[in-house]
This record gives structure tokens, C-alpha cells and sequence, in this order.
């Protein structure tokens, strides 16, 4: 499972970020050239923007391109692609509700309208008040922001690019500004460019040491590049200036990663305790879900989550922690139905693999081939969007797709960035492509800090099988499954097999 600290920053106060329902990206077209065209009947008329359904559909033609063959002709296609999810937006309009005010809302939108969670009449407003406000630096960065997070729950990474000409503007208009260096360090981290994001928030603190999205971005990046210590001073820093939802979250995460499960429980029962909406209350419970879920406690984590979506129902992170649960505790086909929101809504990388897992433990392995595919289709769209996605390409090829690419995208991501994650996708990657004795320091490294996955395990266990540490193995493969003996159909049926193998041979 790949990191969380990424996420959506959260809390009360005008650092906030948006919660998910940001804009379509013909809306964020819409904004970024809004001052260069008029409002009137062409703007009206401008093409919709693309369905949920569509865009997946389109998705799914072009992963059956992947599945057809690999070579230039690909290029094209994702190009194709990104129109297709775009659906033909033009330079203003795109929806044509987009392209006009909100009856009855103020079109000077600041960052307490994200806050409240309404995140699609802020934008709209946003558009229409900086076509009459061009110069209005800090609507654009807000603006750049809502574009960052609705790219990252609805999986449309060709939305960046309207980000990053958002927070451009906003720089020209007021070089230096704290909210849009900020904006550039959310936007660096959704793009897996953590380097960048640490520049661009250690730029930001320096012009406002407060900022809290500053704050959260340099933690985030720091995680991110492995670079744990410096991490937790981080996260108190950010406590003592910001403390609020955003930074217990993170907070709560660092400690985790350390090992220290009982302190991250209790922060992120004090972040809920002190969530001051909906969109704070469905993050934060879900976030104790996935807690709960990776210690084996199911029924907690589905309480979590029943609460996250009790406060939203829309919110994908907790539907997708909930079919998890679900899968863990037994209830495949709660699972699939689940699933099938999730991947429905926002096709990213985790969900889709998870999904087509299901289906293969059920036997239905032409679905599950369809999911996998869908994960090369992303990808191709994530880097024509600028995303780095190595360790997405990695985890999911070294288990559903070809050894050779896996372990080249696993090196090419631990050679940007040493964390436990990539020393696991890395690990992993070397033992499918036949260089188990290579993967196992690295398997090692992965469960060095303290943090306790069971996947990771799992991992090492196999690898310490292979390489003939059979009480390692036994070790780790056993603690894999006391931990959470359903972390992953497959994987945990493989790990029983191997234990059982071992056990067999004693």
C-alpha cells in the first residue's frame, strides 16, 4: 500500500484544503484562461464536461490498446485519452454551468467555502470571480488548489496542468505569495515530486511560518523521501504553530510509521474529537479505519468507516477502506459491489488492483485482466500528466504484469526516494524477476523503522523462504497473518501456503 501522508489536508481555517468535488477539468480550463474570453450565450453553449461513466469508458478503450500491444502508437493514444477524459472542454464553459455565477453566492469565494465542503459552488464561483477579478492573486491560488485535490480523488491527472498555470498566475500577480508556493508544494506531491514539494514549502514557511498547508506539505514530502527523523520534528513543529485536523493526521502517521501504533490511535481520536465538519469527520474516520484495518481489526475499521461516510456518503477513500474491511472480514462480494463504486468514480491504481484481485480469488480472470489493464491505461495518462508513477507501475506489475518493467520501475523510484515503501516495492520486484538474494536487504529495510504492514511481511517472509532463511521466513509470514490474516486475498492464501510448506519441511 503506498503512503497516506499525501492526502487531502483537512481542518478549519483558510490554509484548508478542499475536500473532494473540486472541479471538472473543462471547469479548470475554464478558470485558468478565464480573463482572455468573455462570459455570454457562446460560453453557454460550450461542450459538456465528460460522466463519471465516460471517462472510465474511455479508460477502458484505451486500456484495451495497452492489452493489443505496446510501442509509439501508444503515445498517441494517451494523448487521445486525455482528450476523451476531458471530453472536449474548451477555453471557457466546458459545463455550461460552469461558465456563469451561482445564484445567491458571493462570487469573492475565500477558503472557508472549502471548508464547509461545497466545494463545486466555490469553484464556480472562483471562475466567475476571477474573469471579473483577474488580478486577484489569491483566488487563483485557491483555485489552483481545488484543481489539485478534485485530480486526485477522481484519478484525472491531466487536471495538474490547469493547477499549474492557476498558481503561475497567482505568482505574476503577487511574486512570492505564500498561498500559491504552497499550492506549487501540494501540487509537486500530488505529482510524486517530493523534492520539489519541500522546496516549494520550505519557500512558503519562510514568507508565512504559519501556513499550514506549508507545514503539512513539507512533513508530507519529508515522508516521502524517507527522511523519517526529520519527518517527526517536522509534524511537532507543526503541532505547536498549526494544530488542527491537517497535522494530527500527519502527526499520527509519522508515529505510525515508527511503530507506534498506541499514540497514532490516540491522535487521531483527538483530530476526531476536534473535526469541525463533515469533510473533517469522514477524513479523520477513515483514517482511523485504515488504522484499525491494518492491525486486523475489522469490525472497528468498518465502524470507522461508517461513520466517515455517515458525515459523506461520496467520500471514495472511506468506500474504498470499507470494501477492504469487507474483503478482510469475509464478505467478498460486499467487496466487489463496493469496489465497483470506487473504480466507477475514480479509476485510480489501489482500488483497480484490489478489485481485480477479487475477482480472480472468485475465478473470473478476464475481469480481473480488464482491472489490471485499466492500472496500464492510468498510468500512461498519470506521465502525460506529469506524474511520476513508478511505485504505482512497480506494485502492480511485479504481481499482474511483466518482472522486467517492475523492477525497472522500482529502481528508477528508490534511486528518488528511500522509503520503506520503495524498499518493499523494490524487494518484491527483484524476487518476481528471479534475484531473491538481491531483495532480501532490501526486504529487511522495509520493516527496519518499526512500521508494521502485513503485506510487507508477507513479503520478506516469501523472500526468506526463497533464499533458504526458513525461521525468518516462518517468523515473518506468521506475523503477517496474526497482524492481518486477510491483508490481501491473494497474498494472504499465499502466505498461508508458504507457511504450511515450512512447516511441512521442519
Amino acid at each position: 500500500m503506498s503512503p497516506r501522508t499525501n492526502d487531502s489536508t483537512r481542518g478549519s481555517g483558510q490554509e484548508a484544503t478542499p475536500p473532494a468535488g473540486a472541479p471538472t477539468a473543462s471547469e479548470a480550463r475554464a478558470a485558468s484562461e478565464a480573463p482572455a474570453v468573455s462570459e455570454g450565450p457562446a460560453a453557454a453553449q460550450a461542450p459538456r464536461a465528460a460522466s463519471t461513466a465516460e471517462r472510465v469508458d474511455a479508460l477502458r478503450r484505451f486500456a484495451a490498446a495497452v492489452r493489443r500491444g505496446r510501442g509509439p502508437h501508444l503515445t498517441s493514444c494517451a494523448v487521445l485519452l486525455a482528450v476523451a477524459m476531458t471530453a472536449g472542454a474548451v477555453a471557457v464553459g466546458g459545463d455550461g454551468d460552469a461558465a456563469r455565477a451561482v445564484p445567491g453566492v458571493s462570487r469573492a469565494v475565500d477558503a472557508d467555502v472549502l471548508v464547509r465542503g461545497d466545494l463545486d459552488t466555490a469553484i464556480r464561483s472562483l471562475q466567475a470571480h476571477v474573469r471579473e477579478q483577474p488580478r486577484d492573486f489569491g483566488a487563483w491560488a485557491t483555485l489552483g488548489t481545488a484543481q489539485v485535490e478534485r485530480a486526485r480523488t477522481d484519478g484525472d491527472p491531466s487536471r495538474y496542468a490547469r493547477a499549474e498555470r492557476a498558481f503561475a498566475r497567482s505568482l505574476a500577480l503577487r511574486p512570492g505569495n505564500d498561498r500559491a508556493l504552497a499550492g506549487q508544494a501540494a501540487l509537486a506531491a500530488a505529482r510524486h515530486d517530493f523534492a520539489a514539494a519541500l522546496d516549494h514549502a520550505d519557500r512558503a514557511l519562510e514568507r508565512n511560518p504559519y501556513s499550514e498547508r506549508a507545514l503539512c506539505s513539507r512533513i508530507d514530502a519529508l515522508v516521502e523521501l524517507g527522511r523519517y527523523e526529520e519527518a517527526a520534528k517536522a509534524a511537532t513543529v507543526a503541532d505547536r504553530r498549526r494544530p488542527g485536523v491537517p497535522v494530527f493526521t500527519r502527526y499520527a502517521y509519522v508515529r505510525e510509521l515508527r511503530g507506534d501504533v498506541r499514540t497514532a490511535r490516540r491522535v487521531l481520536h483527538q483530530a476526531l474529537g476536534t473535526a469541525a465538519g463533515p469533510a473533517d469527520v469522514a477524513y479523520v474516520a477513515t483514517a482511523l479505519g485504515n488504522l484499525e484495518r491494518g492491525q486486523g481489526r475489522y469490525g472497528i475499521a468498518l465502524r470507522h468507516y461508517a461513520r466517515a461516510l455517515a458525515a459523506d456518503d461520496a467520500h471514495l477513500p472511506a468506500l474504498e477502506g470499507r470494501a477492504r474491511a469487507q474483503a478482510s472480514a469475509g464478505d467478498r462480494a460486499g467487496a466487489i459491489t463496493t469496489l465497483e463504486q470506487v473504480v466507477t468514480r475514480s479509476p485510480l491504481p489501489g482500488p483497480l488492483v484490489a478489485l481485480g484481485e477479487l475477482y480472480e480469488d472468485r475465478g473470473d480472470r478476464a475481469k480481473a485482466r480488464e482491472q489490471y489493464a485499466l492500472v496500464d491505461a492510468w498510468t500512461a495518462l498519470a506521465r502525460a500528466g506529469g506524474v511520476d508513477v513508478d511505485l504505482d507501475t512497480a506494485l502492480a506489475a511485479a504481481d499482474h504484469g511483466d518482472p522486467a518493467e517492475a523492477l525497472r520501475a522500482a529502481r528508477a523510484e528508490w534511486d528518488r526516494r528511500r522509503t520503506v515503501h520503495t524498499a518493499d516495492a523494490l524487494a518484491w520486484a527483484l524476487h518476481r524477476a528471479g534475484r531473491s538474494a538481491e531483495a532480501l536487504p532490501y526486504a529487511r529495510r522495509a520493516t527496519a523503522t518499526g512500521y508494521r504492514d502485513a503485506a510487507f511481511l508477507h513479503h520478506r517472509g516469501i523472500i526468506e523462504k526463497a533464499t533458504g532463511h526458513d525461521r525468518a521466513a516462518r517468523a515473518s509470514l506468521t506475523a503477517a497473518l496474526e497482524l492481518d490474516p486477510g491483508f490481501s486475498p491473494l497474498g494472504a492464501r499465499a502466505a498461508r501456503a508458504a507457511l504450511k510448506d515450512l512447516e511441512a519441511a521442519r
